[in-house]
């Protein structure tokens, strides 16, 4: 497996270790406030946190160079997010980090899915059993 900063490898594994730690922190983050306005204090940061990065990396982009297409798609990127943080945090109100994470982790067998019905990606039969394999794992990790 290539770790270096240009792999996408590298990429994945760094955001696997900063989502466990999404779990926890929120868990106990949750604890004492409500889901919602918790969501609306983590969303705040986040945006704090990229607008600094896009700035000092100078990576913003004149907003008429992107195209329409790009922008609803983003936009609706933006709404799955917002919902998917939404439900995350009041599962997480509600439930045990250890049970929550891995359903959520769910995630992965449903881009599976979607990538091969809406994107036409193709799976090989190796690439199934591990789709099924990861569905069945975040079951009983999330079975009490």
């Amino acid at each position: 497996m290539n770790l270096s900063f240009s792999s996408w490898q590298f990429w994945a594994l760094l955001s696997a270790g900063f989502a466990a730690l999404t779990a926890i922190f929120a868990k106990v983050g949750v604890e004492n406030v409500n889901s919602d306005f918790a969501t609306l204090i983590r969303t705040a940061v986040i945006l704090l946190v990229i607008a600094a990065i896009v700035m000092a990396t100078g990576q913003a982009q004149p907003l008429g160079s992107i195209s329409g297409r790009t922008y609803v798609f983003l936009a609706l990127s933006g709404l799955a997010t917002g919902a998917s943080w939404l439900c995350y945090f009041r599962a997480l109100k509600l439930g045990q980090a250890a049970q929550v994470a891995p359903i959520d982790k769910l995630s992965v067998v449903l881009v599976a899915v979607f990538g091969v019905i809406f994107l036409g990606e193709r799976l090989s039969l190796a690439n199934w059993l591990g789709v099924m394999l990861i569905a069945v794992g975040a079951v009983l990790v999330a079975y009490r």
